[in-house]
C-alpha cells in the first residue's frame, strides 16, 4: 500500500509513521509537510534513509503538488493529520486555521476525487462537539457545537469530508479523538509544557482554577485505532477514540509536580482561556464494538513513559524552545 500522510512531521503524524512502518514494513509512506513551527524532521530522523519512506516539503493548499504526488507515487490512501491545532493560537490568529484546516482539507479532497476517488481518512478532534457538563459523553451522533476558531475550522473540515462522500461517493472515514499525549509533542501543549518547565525549574502556568476536564489518550493507542479504521471496510463511517482517562487540569498538574518532587509553589495561576470549554469525554463503544479496539496504555504508565522520553530527549525540545 502507498500512503500519503499529510502533516507527518507533527506530533501525531510522526508517531503514526513510526507505528505504520514498524507494523507494515512493505508499505510505502510519503510524508507531505509544510514544516511550520510544529513540524519537525527530527521526529523522523531515524527513517531518513529507509527506502519505504519519502519526505516531501509542501503545502496541502497546493493542488497541483498534491495531485502530482498522488499520480507519481500511485497513492492508495490519504491520511490527513495536517492541521493547525493550538487553541490559544487560533484565538489570537484565526486566519491560518481556516486556511489550513478548511481550505487545505478541501484541496486534499478535491485532489483525491480528481485522481480516481482515493481512499481518504480525516483525523479530527472531540472539540468539534463543544463542551460537556459534569455528566454525559460525546458519541458519533453528538451535534457539532464548536466554540473556538480551532474547533470551528476542524468542524468545517469534517463537514466537507462527509459532503464529498455523499455528493461524489468519495470513500472516506473520520476519527474524532480526545487529548493526545506522548513523545514528540511540541512543548506548547499542557503535558510537555509542564514537563519541560519543571525540568528547567520554571513554574507551570495553570489556567483559571484548573477545574477543566479532559480525557487523555496516549498517542500509541490513537495510532492503533487509526490503523484499524483504515484497514476496515467501513466506508463513510465516523469513530470516536477516547481512553476513559478523565482528569482535571489540576489533577494533571499535581501528578507532574509529584513526579518531579515539587509542590504547589511551582504553580502559577494565569487568566483563563477565552471561551474555555469545561469538559470533554468520549464514548468509544462504537470502535470497540465494530473494530475491537480499546485503549491499552493506562494513564499512569503513559505519563511515566512520556516524562522519561522528555528527560531522555532534551536536545530535541531545547532546540525547539530556542
Amino acid at each position: 500500500m502507498n500512503i500519503l500522510v499529510t502533516g507527518g512531521a507533527g506530533f501525531i503524524g510522526s508517531n503514526f509513521i513510526h507505528y505504520i512502518l514498524n507494523k507494515y514494513p512493505d508499505y510505502q509512506v510519503f510524508n507531505l509537510d509544510l514544516l511550520t513551527y510544529a513540524g519537525n524532521l527530527d521526529n523522523l530522523k531515524n527513517l531518513e534513509n529507509q527506502k519505504n519512506y519519502t519526505f516531501i516539503q509542501g503545502d496541502i493548499i497546493d493542488y497541483d503538488l498534491v495531485s502530482q504526488i498522488i499520480k507519481k507515487y500511485q497513492i492508495n490512501l490519504i491520511i490527513n493529520f495536517a492541521a493547525e491545532t493550538h487553541v490559544d493560537r487560533s484565538i489570537a490568529s484565526p486566519d491560518v486555521f481556516l486556511q489550513t484546516n478548511v481550505l487545505g482539507t478541501h484541496n486534499l479532497l478535491r485532489a483525491a476525487l480528481d485522481c480516481g476517488k482515493i481512499r481518504f481518512h480525516q483525523v479530527s478532534t472531540d472539540e468539534v462537539f463543544g463542551s460537556l457538563g459534569d455528566s454525559g459523553y460525546f458519541t458519533e451522533d453528538s451535534s457539532y457545537q464548536p466554540r473556538s476558531p480551532y474547533s470551528a475550522s476542524k468542524a468545517a473540515a469534517d463537514h466537507l469530508v462527509r459532503a464529498y462522500h455523499h455528493t461524489y461517493d468519495l470513500p472516506i472515514t473520520i476519527s474524532n479523538c480526545s487529548n493526545n499525549y506522548g513523545p514528540y509533542q511540541f512543548p506548547e501543549k499542557m503535558i510537555p509544557l509542564f514537563i519541560t518547565n519543571l525540568m528547567t525549574n520554571q513554574k507551570v502556568p495553570l489556567y483559571g482554577t484548573g477545574d477543566n476536564i479532559r480525557d487523555w489518550l496516549h498517542v500509541e493507542d490513537h495510532c492503533r485505532a487509526i490503523d484499524l479504521i483504515i484497514h476496515s471496510d467501513k466506508i463513510g463511517e465516523t469513530y470516536l477514540i477516547g481512553s476513559n482517562n478523565e482528569k482535571t487540569n489540576k489533577e494533571i498538574t499535581a501528578l507532574l509536580l509529584k513526579a518531579f518532587g515539587q509542590d504547589q509553589k511551582m504553580i502559577e495561576y494565569v487568566a483563563d482561556r477565552k471561551g474555555h470549554d469545561y469538559r470533554y469525554a468520549i464514548d468509544s463503544s462504537k470502535i470497540k464494538r465494530e473494530l475491537s479496539w480499546q485503549a491499552e496504555i493506562d494513564f499512569s504508565t503513559g505519563l511515566e513513559k512520556t516524562i522519561q522520553w522528555y528527560q531522555s530527549n532534551q536536545d530535541w525540545w531545547k532546540k525547539l524552545l530556542k
